[in-house]
C-alpha cells in the first residue's frame, strides 16, 4: 500500500510539474521565483519570510504569520506497528488573531487492528484535545530567516472503551518548543522545531519526559508552492534515541487547496515498521 501510494504520487508531481513548465513558457526561473517570493513577501503587509513547512510535524501557523490567516488541515495515516496496524486521523483548524501569532486547535483520532492473529491491539479513541499557540519573535527578511516560540497542551483522554468505567481524561502533555528556519536563496529551505515532551499521567507519580528534535531540508519548486523534502524526527528518552525519516512532498492542487504525501522509515524504533501520511491543507480565502 505504501509502495503503491509513493508511484501515485511522484508521478502526480511529475504531470503537475510538467503542467507548471508548459505554463511557464520563456519566462526565465529567477523571474518566477521573485514575482512568486514577492506575491507571499509584499512590503505593504508586516515582515514575513517564506518558509517550507514540514508536514508530519507541522506548524501551528506559518512563521510570521499575518492577522487574519487561516488553515483547515485533514490528515490520514497507517503505521505499521508489527503486531498491529494503526490508522490515524486528524481534524485541525489553525489562525492567526493578530500579526505574527498562531493558534490551533486539533482533534487526533487513533484506531488499532491486530494482524497475524494478535488480539492485544490498543482501544481505539479520540487520543487527546490539542490546544497550542506559537509566536514569531524574529522576523528578517534580510537574512531570510524566522525564530518562533510556542507551547502545545494536550488534555490526553482514556480509550473510547475506558470512558464508562474511567474518567474521560487520562492525564495532560505539556510541550514548549522552539523553531528555528531560514530559507537559503530563493530554492532551498531549511527548519528545525524542538522542545521536550512532557506527559502526566492521572493516578501516577512523576512524569515522562522525552525530548524532540526534528530537522528538514525541503527544495520548493520554482513560482509555486510544491516542494520535496526529508523530515527527521528525533526522540531521546531514559538515555535511548529514536529516529523516524520521513521523505514527503507537497501538492498544489487548487489555488487555496494542498496535498501533502509523507512516508516513515522508522530508523531505530522498536515494534514499528514502514508508515504514510496524507495531509489535505485548506487556507479559506487564500
Amino acid at each position: 500500500m505504501i509502495i503503491r501510494l509513493a508511484v501515485i504520487s511522484y508521478v502526480l508531481f511529475g504531470l503537475h510539474l510538467h503542467g507548471v513548465a508548459q505554463t511557464e513558457g520563456d519566462i526565465p526561473k529567477i523571474e518566477l521565483d521573485s514575482m512568486y517570493l514577492s506575491d507571499v513577501e509584499k512590503k505593504d503587509s508586516p515582515a514575513k519570510v517564506l518558509h517550507a513547512e514540514p508536514l508530519y510535524i507541522d506548524l501551528i501557523r506559518d512563521l510570521g504569520a499575518r492577522k487574519g490567516e487561516k488553515e483547515w488541515n485533514i490528515g490520514l495515516g497507517l503505521t505499521d506497528k508489527e503486531r498491529f496496524d494503526e490508522y490515524l486521523a486528524l481534524v485541525e483548524y489553525e489562525w492567526a488573531p493578530v500579526d505574527r501569532l498562531g493558534l490551533e486547535i486539533e482533534l487526533p483520532f487513533s484506531f488499532h487492528y491486530p494482524i497475524n492473529g494478535n488480539e492485544n491491539a490498543p482501544g481505539n479513541r479520540l487520543n487527546s484535545i490539542k490546544l497550542a499557540g506559537q509566536y514569531s519573535f524574529f522576523v528578517s527578511e534580510t537574512y531570510k530567516t524566522s525564530m518562533a516560540f510556542g507551547y502545545i497542551h494536550e488534555f490526553e483522554m482514556n480509550q473510547f472503551s475506558e470512558i464508562r468505567q474511567n474518567r474521560v481524561f487520562s492525564g495532560n502533555a505539556y510541550n514548549p518548543f522552539f523553531i528555528a528556519a531560514k530559507r537559503w536563496a530563493t530554492n532551498y529551505h531549511t527548519l528545525i522545531y524542538a522542545g521536550p515532551f512532557i506527559q502526566n499521567h492521572f493516578g501516577q507519580s512523576g512524569v515522562d519526559i522525552s525530548w524532540q528534535v526534528n530537522s528538514n531540508f525541503h527544495y520548493m519548486i520554482s513560482g509555486t508552492r510544491n516542494f520535496i523534502g526529508v523530515e527527521f524526527n528525533k526522540a531521546l528518552e531514559n538515555g535511548k534515541f529514536e529516529m523516524v525519516i520521513r521523505p514527503q512532498m507537497r501538492l498544489g492542487i487548487a489555488e487555496n487547496l494542498l496535498m501533502g504525501i509523507v512516508t516513515g522509515v522508522p530508523v531505530s524504533r522498536e515494534n514499528e515498521r514502514f508508515s504514510s501520511f496524507l495531509r489535505l491543507i485548506y487556507e479559506p480565502g487564500h
